[in-house]
C-alpha cells in the first residue's frame, strides 16, 4: 500500500473529478505552486497511484444504451477454469469490466450492449457457449443516480 500525504490525496480527488485539469488550476485547487504540483503528480504517477487518464463517455449516445451487471458462475473451480473464461470475456467487447469476487459465484461483470436483442445475442452466443459456465444472473441497470467510475 502507497501512503500518501493531505496534499497528494486532495491532488488525486481533484483528478478523480476532472482529469483535464490543467496544472495550474490543479495546483490553484490544492494550494501549490505549479512546479511543485507537477513534481506531486509526476510522483504519483511514477508510484502508480494513478495509473492512467480516462474519457467519461454517455454510450447511450454510441449506441450503447443497455446495461447489465451479470453474475456469473463456474461449473469447476479450477485455475485452468477461471483462466479460460477470463481468456473469452477478455475478448468480447460488450463486457466493460470483469471481477473475480468471492461469495456464491465467481465473476461479476459489467455489460454494455445496444439494446435488450444485443444483450440476448451477447447472453446466449457467447456467455451461454462457455464450456464451464454453470449460471448466469442478469441485473438490468435503470438508471444510475451516482456513478462515480472514470
Amino acid at each position: 500500500m502507497t501512503n500518501i500525504d493531505q496534499i497528494s490525496e486532495r491532488i488525486v480527488q481533484e483528478l478523480s473529478r476532472d482529469g483535464r485539469l490543467s496544472n495550474i488550476a490543479l495546483a490553484d485547487r490544492v494550494g501549490l505552486s505549479p512546479s511543485a504540483c507537477l513534481r506531486r503528480v509526476q510522483d504519483l504517477e511514477r508510484r502508480g497511484v494513478i495509473t492512467g487518464y480516462r474519457a467519461v463517455l454517455d454510450r447511450s449516445k454510441l449506441g450503447g444504451g443497455f446495461v447489465a451487471y451479470i453474475g456469473v458462475g463456474l461449473s469447476a473451480h479450477s485455475k485452468a477454469s477461471q483462466e479460460a473464461f477470463e481468456r473469452a470475456i477478455a475478448r468480447a467487447p460488450e463486457v466493460r469490466e470483469c471481477h473475480n469476487i468471492t461469495g456464491t459465484i465467481e465473476y461479476l461483470l459489467r455489460v454494455e450492449c445496444a439494446d435488450i436483442a444485443s444483450y440476448k445475442l451477447f447472453h446466449t452466443e457467447m456467455l451461454g457457449a462457455l464450456p464451464d459456465v454453470n449460471s448466469i444472473t442478469s441485473y438490468v441497470v435503470l438508471g444510475s443516480p451516482k456513478d462515480e467510475r472514470a
